[in-house]
């Protein structure tokens, strides 16, 4: 055990307050948990699909609305829940978004039309419900953290692929057995039960003066820029890169059909990716607590733009199954460096609204992405076109952590 003597009075203070304790640890486990619990409310639309095409007989662009709304409620309220969590703690906006999941998924089996469906995903499930339980839990878990923060986010962000790996193909085998209706009574009903017990776990405030690091005190002043220019400098890197990561993660099953190798494929190298992409996630918040958030943005961007022209030459069967778990290891960990990012150079008081704000840059991105990649796809009959379009918006993200990384710092700030 390290000697009492050797502890400096700012690690006492951290070791009172809990910081990089193993309640910290225990914290961050609980955390996980709820994100990839809370996270169904990210894939049962696209699971439920099918079902809600035949059942309310649209077609397959009205029966993908569900989705789009569940994203742009996520997308939003990861700002709303976010502020709540700054001011108030993160218990309070975590059990508001139980509470939600399971209206939301009992209201949704009761509804009669696509258009209240539809609404219910992306008001209730997706505004009120998942959005608390990604982007507020992350800015939790990095006030517990100093030396081990990247690490912490890193586990703590991988919830929603764990969700994305977990909750299809259970969804799946229930919505076969017992319809889909009984399937998302089920889902509140569940959600209400494990995460309402798991939200009283966090009913200690968070060390946010403590939780600091260094240059976080000062804001943003370790670069010479506004907190915010540098807020929207990171708001379009954001939507740029998961713009560029838009187009294998949404059309790579269509991909698949066109090339001739099935749907069955694509949908495995979907999952192959998501896979990969939660060690990526883990890998990287080792990686920041070692190089920081900005070097660990600019590798992993720049890993993604291979990956992104490794596609361009290579579309056999045996390559795109390996192109694909190389982008799930390249993109995984940049979406966690913006939290670390936000904690580096923003006061510890505003991660959680920060964050919100640039993790919607990132969805609009994953949503603008799909679309135009679809687009780029009927005027050209060929993904080709729409895999560079990818790149060249990764170029944009590229640039911009190059640029920050180049920035003069204000070394005094750190002094």
């Amino acid at each position: 055990m390290r000697p009492v003597d050797t502890l400096t009075p700012a690690r006492i203070a951290e070791i009172e307050s809990g910081i990089e304790t193993p309640y910290a640890w225990r914290r961050l486990v609980l955390s996980l948990l709820l994100s990839t619990i809370g996270g169904v409310g990210l894939w049962s639309a696209v699971v439920v699909l099918p079902a809600i095409q035949a059942e309310f007989g649209v077609a397959r662009a009205s029966a993908s609305l569900p989705y789009t709304m569940t994203m742009v409620g996520f997308a939003f309220g990861g700002i709303a829940t976010g502020r709540i969590a700054d001011r108030f703690g993160i218990m309070l906006p975590v059990i508001g978004g139980t509470v939600a999941l399971a209206i939301g998924y009992i209201a949704a089996a009761e509804t009669t039309s696509l258009w209240q469906f539809a609404a219910v995903q992306g008001v209730i499930i997706g505004l009120f419900g998942s959005s608390a339980t990604f982007g507020p839990l992350i800015a939790d878990v990095s006030h517990w953290f100093t030396r081990n923060r990247g690490t912490a986010v890193g586990i703590c962000a991988s919830g929603s692929y764990l969700a994305g790996t977990v909750w299809p193909p259970v969804l799946q085998h229930f919505i076969e057995g017992y319809g889909w209706r009984a399937t998302y009574a089920g889902v509140g009903i569940f959600c209400i039960a494990t995460m309402l017990p798991l939200s009283l776990a966090f009913r200690r405030r968070t060390p946010l003066l403590h939780g600091a690091a260094p240059v976080a005190a000062t804001g943003s002043g370790a670069y010479r820029l506004s907190p915010n220019l540098l807020q929207i400098l990171l708001v379009i890197a954001g939507f740029a890169c998961c713009f560029a990561m838009s187009m294998p993660q949404v059309h790579i099953v269509a991909y698949c059909a066109d090339l001739g190798y099935g749907v069955a494929r694509g949908a495995e190298m979907l999952s192959l990716m998501l896979g990969t992409g939660v060690v990526s996630r883990m890998a990287s918040g080792w990686i920041c607590d070692r190089i920081g958030g900005v070097r660990t943005l600019l590798l992993g961007s720049a890993l993604q733009c291979l990956t992104l022209v490794f596609y361009l030459p290579w579309n056999g069967l045996t390559s795109l199954y390996i192109v694909s778990a190389l982008f799930g290891l390249s993109q995984g960990g940049i979406v966690p460096a913006y939290a670390i990012i936000v904690r580096e150079y923003f006061a510890p008081q505003e991660a959680g609204a920060r964050l919100g704000v640039i993790l919607m840059a990132t969805i609009f991105g994953m949503a603008a992405g799909g679309w135009m990649s679809g687009a780029i796809f009927d005027l050209t009959s060929s993904y080709r076109a729409a895999f560079m379009n990818g790149i060249l918006w990764n170029l944009l993200n590229l640039s911009i952590a190059l640029w920050l990384l180049r920035q003069p710092r204000m070394r005094e700030a750190r002094a």
